[in-house]
């Protein structure tokens, strides 16, 4: 690409380990120095088996009054029982707890939209352009503030 006196460019098909690494803590440090990212604060429900086997998760996080569930997963031989909804209204319910108003969340059309829909998320965003006939989703979910705890 272009060359200067100072800098150069590249473009890698891979991306190579150790200078990703620079820009993710490079971009760590100016995040940190913008705003106040200590106070992200993870969060998850699961769900088991009888015999304890991990059979479901939803995994994300809070900061503020919002909540991003960033995973959801039921294994295959557990799924269309409602354990997706019901760890989604767990995960919600804790977030609640720790004073969250704005759920949101990113699906793809393959994924589980019409699950949210149901759970009462909306389409705020949607993206094509991926495999034929996919979509991606940012969906959300807001309490009135009267509902929050």
């Amino acid at each position: 690409m272009s060359v200067d006196a100072d800098w150069t460019f590249s473009v890698h098909d891979d991306v190579p380990g150790a200078d990703a690494d620079v820009v993710d803590a490079g971009l760590g440090v100016a995040n940190d120095a913008a705003a106040p990212l200590h106070e992200v604060r993870r969060l998850a429900a699961f769900v088991r088996a009888s015999d304890g086997t991990l059979i479901g998760g939803a995994v994300g996080r809070t900061w503020g009054t919002c909540c991003e569930l960033q995973q959801l997963w039921v294994d295959a031989a557990w799924r269309r029982r409602g354990l997706g909804a019901c760890l989604v209204r767990a995960f919600e319910q804790r977030a609640q707890q720790r004073g969250c108003v704005t759920f949101y969340l990113e699906t793809f059309s393959f994924q589980a939209p019409s699950l949210y829909r149901g759970l009462g998320y909306v389409e705020r965003l949607a993206i094509d352009g991926f495999a034929p006939g996919i979509r991606k989703f940012t969906m959300v979910r807001e309490l009135a503030r009267a509902d929050a705890p």
